[in-house]
């Protein structure tokens, strides 16, 4: 699933990413209400983490855009309030469910589950994902080409599936530094060109058919351009 968390504490942003990260999700992260706005209006969400004090547009403000043009997409609010009236407020705006801070993980992401199944609009989680005769299983970690196997590293791996799930999107070294390593990214590092030198050896080197692409100076994109 793709998360959008609107948080401006910088270290319980980091601290979202990196947990529902590990869970199995592709999280964005932005850190006023500007920004967190521009994003959930633009971008294709399954659940959006909202904090209520924000810089620019407060998370009232948000939600209230979000439900004016996506009244079907969850929303979670965070905040260090626990005033019976801000959660009423939000729940009348349209928030499908409050959390106050300082909360468990494990409180958060089961609520982040329930809300991901509610309602026929939530689709479940995919176990598999395709793209051509690229066949990725998330639960046994096997990725194959056709009748062949890709040994991939858990890192390759983990990048291999977030290019899938973004699949015809140009992601860029920022993106993949931050999604599959958790890290910033350093102009000085080639890593995530290391990464995608080694993943393509083994993805498309071997094959006549090329899916991953490099689209120069913007970063990667994994399509099929046959299609």
């Amino acid at each position: 699933m793709r998360l959008l968390v609107i948080e401006d504490e910088v270290k319980l942003a980091q601290y979202l990413h990196k947990g529902l990260g590990e869970n199995g999700h592709v999280v964005d992260v932005a850190h006023d209400g500007i920004e967190g706005r521009r994003l959930a209006l633009g971008g294709d969400y399954d659940l959006v983490l909202l904090d209520v004090m924000l810089p620019g547009v407060d998370g009232f403000g948000v939600l209230q855009a979000i439900r004016a043009e996506k009244r079907a997409l969850p929303v979670l609010m965070l905040t260090a309030r626990d005033r019976v009236e801000d959660r009423v407020r939000g729940l009348e705006n349209g928030a499908d469910d409050y959390l106050v801070k300082p909360f468990a993980f494990s409180e958060l992401l089961a609520r982040v589950g329930a809300l991901l199944r509610r309602g026929q609009q939530a689709p479940q989680p995919a176990t598999e994902l395709n793209l051509a005769d690229l066949r990725l299983d998330l639960l046994s970690r096997r990725a194959e080409r056709g009748a062949t196997r890709l040994d991939l590293t858990a890192k390759e791996f983990k990048l291999l599936a977030l290019l899938l799930r973004r699949r015809g999107q140009i992601l860029s070294r920022t993106t993949l530094a931050e999604q599959v390593w958790d890290m910033n990214f350093d102009s000085d590092t080639n890593i995530v060109e290391v990464a995608v030198r080694r993943l393509r050896a083994k993805l498309d080197d071997p094959f006549q058919h090329k899916l991953l692409h490099t689209v120069r100076g913007m970063g990667y994109v994994l399509e099929d351009r046959a299609a």
